[in-house]
């Protein structure tokens, strides 16, 4: 049976969806754009951080497996892991700074971990590396109730009805990048 990859949801997209449904449509209108104008300081920081695992340079250890493509079939899902220590049997998720690890995060570690067991790859650990910190955070392997949950998520990902109205966190639309092109809020951008 042979599947069209469009199909997989991109796991860069759940944290999105959490944050807000609405950013991921925005974020494919403005895709193609300067992005000047809708990035803010911590998107800069983070695709600069993201950068040297993307050209895989930020390791020249040859057991380090870095911007490997992964898809769970299973989960319906596509992405890129940032590192596995292969010796170690660990998936490390790099963020610039994680003031706190929120559940769309979590999602796309847990993402990552299933499409590279579904893969075959043997993962003994899981955690996030913060780069303005040097500090590596770990993460609890996700459990039976964990997947779960993911899948739950995904299925409300899935059936979306985007022409409901979408509830507004005026702190969330605040911190959003694409608060002050968003035609749903009336917030000003706090970047």
């Amino acid at each position: 049976r042979t599947e069209i990859m469009t199909d997989y949801i991109p796991i860069s997209t759940l944290n999105d969806f959490i944050f807000c449904p609405y950013s991921i449509y925005l974020h494919n209108v403005y895709m193609e754009t300067d992005e000047g104008l809708y990035h803010a300081t911590p998107q800069t920081k983070g695709k600069l951080a993201h950068e040297p695992v993307d050209t895989k340079t930020s390791s020249n250890r040859s057991d380090d497996v870095l911007a490997l493509p992964v898809y769970s079939e299973q989960l319906g899902l596509m992405g890129k892991i940032d590192v596995y220590k292969r010796r170690e049997k660990k998936l490390i998720e790099r963020k610039y700074q994680l003031k706190q690890i929120y559940q769309g995060q979590l999602y796309q570690l847990w993402a990552q971990f299933y499409c590279m067991t579904e893969m075959g790859y043997e993962i003994e650990s899981i955690a996030f590396y913060e780069i303005s910190t040097n500090k590596m955070i770990p993460v609890a392997i996700p459990s039976d109730s964990d997947k779960q949950k993911l899948q739950n998520f995904i299925s409300s990902f899935k059936s979306f009805e985007p022409l409901l109205p979408i509830p507004l966190n005026p702190n969330k639309c605040r911190h959003c990048i694409y608060c002050n092109l968003c035609d749903k809020t009336e917030e000003e951008n706090v970047y």
